[in-house]
């Protein structure tokens, strides 16, 4: 399947740097974003290829869009966290991800380690925390994952979507195919696989989720789940 680029390589590579000396011109001297341009892409290639869904796509071609701002979102993240763990590029990293809070009100630091697939969704607000995530994660605006006073932050299993103003701080485990409802605020509390939480710490509801996560955000031909939560 093609990756269409809304701007050949050599303009993005162009726009990008146009980008961080407007909004960053502090004069130091950084590397240019094209050496790491290809890695960065191959990743968001593999990420939007996991996304089924309008604006993704372009006939039977996948699609990047420089002026979509969930796709440019994970894209400057990508190549922020690609600059930095091939080659310990802090400079340009940091610039990045100041770039992607300056564009996107999106806090998303690139040492922190995001799935191969996730979904950002018009995410200004959003704060996310060196959580330890699992593929297919779906995170809305005004959402916060972070640590407790302890240094302590989450572990999410596979299949997580976090609707808007939802919060998971602190020791929490969520198994696979959760979901966190708007308003939520889950701390150091586990949540079981196929679950729909619900409500404000220490107050929470847990109700069982029948849809499957994957399905329902990412790739409507991923796994089948039974009653049971079992992947068939």
């Amino acid at each position: 399947m093609m990756f269409h680029l809304s701007l050949p390589r050599d303009q993005l590579t162009a726009y990008l740097r146009a980008l961080l000396q407007h909004h960053i011109p502090d004069g130091c001297a950084i590397p240019s974003p094209e050496r790491w341009l290809d890695r960065a892409l191959d990743r968001a290639e593999h990420c939007f290829g996991s996304i089924h869904r309008k604006y993704f796509r372009e006939g039977d071609s996948l699609r990047f869009d420089h002026l979509n701002g969930d796709q440019m979102a994970a894209f400057l993240y990508l190549l922020a966290n690609t600059a930095w763990r091939e080659d310990g590029e802090e400079a340009l990293a940091t610039r990045l991800f100041y770039l992607n809070k300056i564009l996107h009100g999106l806090d998303l630091y690139f040492a922190v380690q995001m799935p191969e697939a996730f979904r950002l969704v018009h995410p200004v607000g959003t704060v996310l925390g060196r959580a330890d995530y699992g593929n297919y994660l779906m995170v809305y605006q005004n959402c916060s994952v972070g640590a407790d006073e302890a240094g302590i932050y989450p572990r999410f299993g596979e299949g997580t979507i976090l609707f808007s103003r939802s919060s998971v701080l602190g020791d929490c485990t969520l198994g696979d195919n959760v979901v966190i409802g708007a308003n939520t605020f889950v701390l150091n509390t586990d949540v079981p696989a196929d679950s729909v939480v619900v409500g404000q710490y220490p107050n929470l509801r847990m109700l069982p989720n029948e849809r499957s996560v994957r399905e329902r955000a990412f790739d409507p031909a991923g796994p089948v789940r039974t009653s049971a939560g079992a992947s068939t």
